[in-house]
């Protein structure tokens, strides 16, 4: 099983990409579990056709939750799950997704989905102690950070790698690339290559500015799933091979060895 947070700045594409990775691994016939942590619940609406879930803390607030009110299955292989957060105004969105991982893990989420990829799409605005959670809990093993060569969110990368580090003597997560989201700007990809450098890692994917992205939202669906034979929809399919690639398998399984005959073809 693989265990993947995808964090990066709020606005920078971040649950664009985590649902095309989902997408695109379920085509390949891995079963994947996407969890969003952020507060909007935002992260699984493309895998959604375009709604919005329930969210765990929704569920507390009611009274409780149940395993079919907090996972939804798209019935292609993706199950999601929307950790939320508080009303707005009324408390810490951070302790919120401390609150949601503990409510699942007395479901037994993970076992009951039996997944052999768990990505966990995370906010990293602020890398505090709620938003750790899937990199200092030993939740998530490989951390991959979506950034573009514009200056806040090359910031947010560097203090999300820090955190990282941080708990690696722990044996926790490790820091395992950036994905560069182009925006377009100039010399972008000299800016966001400088930037690695100086952080000690790598760009391991530069997706395109492509306007089949915001077509396929327009729509509520992802790329792989709306544009199937797009460019763009290759370029998800690629990345999710090279996270696939460069993450660690903890677990393993039939499914993961299927895919990686059909990727060396």
């Amino acid at each position: 099983m693989r265990r993947i947070a995808i964090y990066g700045k709020g606005g920078i594409g971040k649950s664009t990409v985590s649902s095309n990775v989902s997408d695109a691994l379920a085509e390949k016939g891995l079963k994947v579990l996407q969890i969003g942590c952020d507060p909007k619940a935002d992260s699984t609406r493309l895998l959604m056709d375009g709604n919005t879930p329930a969210t765990v803390l929704d569920q507390v607030r009611k009274g409780g939750t149940s395993f079919s009110d907090s996972v939804h299955d798209t019935g292609r292989g993706v199950f999601c799950v929307e950790c939320g957060g508080p009303r707005p105004g009324t408390g810490c969105a951070g302790r919120g997704i401390i609150a949601a991982f503990g409510h699942l893990e007395s479901l037994d989420v993970i076992g009951h989905c039996s997944p052999d990829v768990i990505i966990y799409d995370v906010l990293g605005d602020v890398v505090c102690g709620g938003f750790a959670m899937p990199i200092r809990n030993g939740y998530a093993r490989n951390v991959f950070v979506v950034t573009s060569g514009e200056m806040m969110s090359l910031y947010a990368a560097d203090n999300i790698r820090q955190a990282v580090e941080g708990f690696a003597g722990d044996g926790y997560a490790e820091f395992s690339g950036i994905i560069q989201n182009s925006r377009g700007i100039d010399l972008e990809n000299e800016i966001v290559d400088k930037a690695a450098e100086e952080m000690g890692t790598e760009v391991i994917f530069r997706l395109p500015r492509d306007g089949e992205v915001q077509r396929s939202e327009d729509v509520g669906r992802t790329v792989v799933r709306n544009a199937p034979c797009s460019e763009m929809a290759d370029n998800y399919r690629k990345l999710a091979g090279e996270i696939l690639r460069r993450s660690e398998d903890s677990v393993g399984g039939m499914r993961l060895d299927k895919y990686r005959k059909e990727e060396k073809k």
